[in-house]
C-alpha cells in the first residue's frame, strides 16, 4: 500500500533527509505537487519514511532507550546544550560527557551517521528552519538584515576572530614554533579542502625568505610526502576542526617518520592535536553549515602572518638577502 506524504520545500533539515531517505531506497519516488513549494514523497516500503520523523533532536529523544550508559550521557548533553555542541570537537563533548571519543563515535553510529562531522551537520540543520539563514550565514546574520547591519555584523565577526586569536597566543609555544621552523632541514606545509588554501599561503609566504618549504595539493601525495618525513624536519598542519581524516593521516605519518608536528587549529583537544608537539589555536567558530568560513581562514592567516613577520626579524639578515633575490626573479614578470 502507497504512503503518501507531502513536504515544503523550506526546511533544510526535510529536503537533507530526503535526499538521504532516496539514496537509502526508504523513498520510492517524488512527484510534483499542485501546490506551490509542496512535493509529494510517495513510499510503499514497510516502516517509517525517515524524512517525517521530525528535527533530529526528537530523534534522539525516541531513539534514547537503545543508546548505551555511555550514549546516553552524550545524548543528555546534547538535548541539553544543542547549540554549544555545534561549536565542539568530537574529543570536547567526550570530555564534558566524562566519556571517550569512542563512545561519541558510537552514538553516532546509533544515529545511522557516517560520523561526528555528519552529526554536526545534522543538529545544525535541525536547530534552524531555513527562513532566516542563521546557522548557514557567518555571524548570526539574518536574510532579513538591511545592507547596514549585515557589514557592521561580517565586520564584527572578523575582528573578533582576529581578537580572540590574538587572546588565545602563548609565547613560549610560539617561540617553540619558530625554532622549530629555524633548525629545521625541511618544512612541509599540509591542509585539506579550505585549509589547503591556507597551507599554499603559508608556505608562498615562506618560500621568499626560506629555500627549504614545500607544499604540495593532492591529499595522496601529501601521505607519501608525510611518509618520506624525518627527523629534524617539521610538519606544519592547518585544520580548523582537526577531525579531517586525510590531515591526521598526513600528521600520524610524518609523527610516525620522526618528524616534529606544528597543528594551527580551533582545538586545544582533537585527534589532531593528539600528534602535535605544539599547536597553535585560532579564535574564529565555525558551525557545520559555514566550512570554509572567511573568519575562520582570516584568524589563521593572522597566524602565518606572525609566524613570517617574527621569523623574518629574528633571522633577519638571510631572510633579507633570500628575499631581494626571490623578489628579483619575478620582477621582470611584471609591467
Amino acid at each position: 500500500m502507497e504512503k503518501i506524504f507531502s513536504l515544503k520545500l523550506t526546511n533544510p533539515y526535510f529536503l537533507y533527509m530526503l535526499v538521504v531517505s532516496y539514496k537509502k531506497g526508504a523513498v520510492d519516488r517524488i512527484e510534483a505537487s499542485t501546490t506551490p513549494f509542496f512535493i509529494h514523497i510517495i513510499n510503499t516500503k514497510k516502516g517509517e519514511c525517515n524524512i517525517m520523523q521530525g528535527d533530529f533532536l526528537t530523534k534522539i529523544k525516541a531513539e534514547y532507550n537503545q543508546f548505551t550508559k555511555a550514549e546516553k550521557k552524550v545524548a543528555d548533553y546534547i538535548l541539553q546544550n544543542p547549540r554549544d555542541v555545534l561549536f565542539m570537537s568530537i574529543t570536547d563533548l567526550a570530555e564534558v560527557c566524562e566519556v571517550g571519543d569512542t563512545s561519541v563515535f558510537r552514538f553516532c553510529k546509533t544515529m545511522n551517521l557516517k560520523g561526528y562531522q555528519e552529526f554536526k551537520m545534522m543538529l545544525s540543520l535541525s536547530l534552524h528552519d531555513g527562513k532566516t539563514g542563521q546557522g548557514q550565514l557567518d555571524g548570526d546574520i539574518s536574510l532579513e538584515d538591511s545592507f547596514e547591519e549585515l557589514t557592521q555584523k561580517v565586520l564584527n565577526t572578523n575582528v573578533n576572530a582576529l581578537k580572540e586569536t590574538y587572546s588565545l597566543l602563548n609565547e613560549e609555544n610560539f617561540n617553540r614554533v619558530i625554532d622549530y621552523l629555524h633548525e629545521a632541514r625541511r618544512i612541509c606545509f599540509f591542509g585539506v579542502g579550505a585549509s589547503m588554501l591556507t597551507a599554499m599561503k603559508a608556505a608562498n609566504k615562506f618560500l621568499r625568505i626560506e629555500p627549504k618549504v614545500y607544499c604540495v595539493e593532492d591529499s595522496h601525495m601529501q601521505a607519501m610526502v608525510a611518509s618520506m618525513m624525518e627527523k629534524g624536519e617539521v610538519a606544519v598542519i592547518f585544520s580548523y576542526s582537526g577531525a579531517t581524516k586525510d590531515t591526521i593521516h598526513v600528521a600520524e605519518a610524518a609523527k610516525k617518520a620522526g618528524a616534529a608536528i606544528i597543528c594551527v587549529t580551533r582545538f586545544v583537544k582533537s585527534p589532531l592535536t593528539s600528534y602535535s608537539d605544539v599547536t597553535l589555536l585560532c579564535g574564529a567558530n565555525e558551525g557545520p553549515l559555514q566550512g570554509g568560513s572567511t573568519s575562520a581562514e582570516i584568524s589563521q592567516l593572522f597566524l602565518i602572518d606572525l609566524m613570517y613577520t617574527e621569523y623574518y626579524r629574528r633571522y633577519f639578515e638571510r631572510c633579507s638577502s633570500n628575499n631581494e633575490k626571490t623578489s628579483a626573479s619575478v620582477i621582470e614578470k611584471m609591467y
